[in-house]
């Protein structure tokens, strides 16, 4: 069987680039390992909310309609409105085909191995856009095997709820979007809590009257290329600031969770039966992440006063606590710990893509999602094309940059027949 377009991944980069090929009536397949969108609610804790404001939320043809455009969709919300941009187009999607196999086809265009249910199926393609995003296998380090098996370890892509987890302390490990928010859902339950820091910065939730993410989109920031911001294409490496969208939105201040007993860390750097092991780095990751705090707040501040924008006054934050020590030992049996919540991210797994289109870290080269390789693309990546490539917001434009590549290639080739 052959096929003009085969996208793989139907969550919402694979549906945007349907959206357009539907749209200009080019045949095409998406195929899906699970179902479609289904990292919404297969890798999202019960209280997961976007960090962005529901505004942000636009793709193809779509986009939020309901009656909180300041606010944060729920997981389920989100799941929801995603199943909603499916149902207004139809897209030709093949759930539960997982593609455990690509390479090229002799003289051009691809051939892909199917999986499923029935055995293994062979389609080809003149144009394969990789859809599957940057987030495929959960980060865990070698010296978690180390660890006493009486405590409990999750992921983050599996934690769901403070009731999953047996009773007692828990311990968070990261401090990226997911490790802090998981650490505040805990905190919220009444858990007590003890987080080991990485290098993540934060970033206010509201400054200035106004939403800083809708600043920052005022401001131009999530439409700036990648390569003109400084370090270029280095920024695509960068951890996302820290914030959460729960009950309407606020900060998350790891200070104040330790005034209010949350126990701060250093980042974790070994492991062995109940006892870990942690750089002294508490004050230096809680200092860095205010400095970029407060750098952010003073953009708009520049911004704001280089406009002439009547605005609410500004301030800096001033730390509310800051650690007497660093604790560099943790024994797990006496603080009372008996699980642990892997917060340190994802890496890429590309293995199944057979394509001299990676780099000696085996991650994707591009540019803006063309590959070097005639036929092949690259779309939902973070920092893809700008800062709002990995957001709702700037997946329209970087799928429809994508689509205008394939149609621009494939008419030379249909006017030759």
């Amino acid at each position: 069987m052959s096929i003009p377009v085969a996208i793989v991944g139907a969550g919402q980069a694979g549906l945007s680039v349907s959206w357009f090929l539907t749209r200009e009536g080019v045949e095409h397949v998406l195929l899906e390992a699970s179902t479609t969108a289904h990292e919404w609610t297969d890798r999202r804790w019960d209280n997961f909310t976007l960090v962005t404001p529901n505004w942000h939320c636009r793709l193809p043809g779509y986009a939020y309609d309901g009656d909180d455009p300041d606010g944060f969709m729920t997981r389920d919300e989100v799941a929801a409105w995603l199943a909603g941009y499916a149902a207004s187009f139809d897209p030709p999607v093949r759930e539960h085909t997982p593609v455990t196999l690509l390479t090229e086809r002799e003289g051009g265009g691809f051939v892909l191995t199917l999986g499923g249910p029935a055995g293994d199926e062979v389609l080809e393609a003149e144009h394969v856009v990789l859809a599957t995003g940057g987030y495929h296998l959960p980060i865990v380090p070698p010296f978690a095997a180390a660890i006493d098996p009486s405590i409990a370890q999750v992921h983050s892509a599996d934690y769901r709820n403070a009731a999953q987890l047996p009773p007692g302390e828990v311990l968070v490990v990261g401090s990226g979007q997911s490790g802090a928010q998981i650490a505040e859902d805990l905190h919220l339950e009444g858990r007590a809590v003890h987080l080991a820091l990485g290098d993540a910065p934060r970033v206010a939730r509201t400054y200035r009257g106004r939403d800083c993410m809708t600043w920052l989109a005022e401001m131009g920031l999530y439409d700036t290329p990648v390569q003109q911001y400084p370090g270029g294409r280095a920024a695509r490496e960068k951890t996302n600031h820290y914030v959460t969208g729960r009950d309407g939105g606020r900060d998350i201040d790891l200070r104040q969770f330790a005034v209010e007993g949350m126990r701060l860390y250093g980042l974790m750097s070994g492991a062995e039966g109940t006892r870990l092991l942690f750089e002294p780095t508490v004050a230096s990751a809680l200092d860095s992440a205010d400095a970029v705090y407060n750098s952010i707040c003073r953009d708009i501040d520049a911004y704001i006063e280089r406009e002439g924008i009547a605005a609410p006054p500004g301030a800096s934050y001033e730390p509310v606590w800051a650690p007497d020590h660093e604790p560099r030992l943790l024994d797990l049996a006496q603080a009372g710990i008996t699980s642990i919540v892997w917060g340190i991210g994802y890496r890429p797994d590309y293995r199944w893509v057979k394509v001299g289109v990676f780099d000696g870290a085996a991650a994707p080269t591009h540019t803006r999602g063309v590959t070097s390789v005639p036929g092949l693309y690259f779309l939902g990546l973070p920092w893809m094309h700008t800062w709002g490539s990995g957001r709702f917001a700037g997946i329209a434009r970087d799928a429809e940059h994508v689509f205008r590549c394939i149609v621009g290639a494939r008419r030379p080739a249909a006017a030759e027949r």
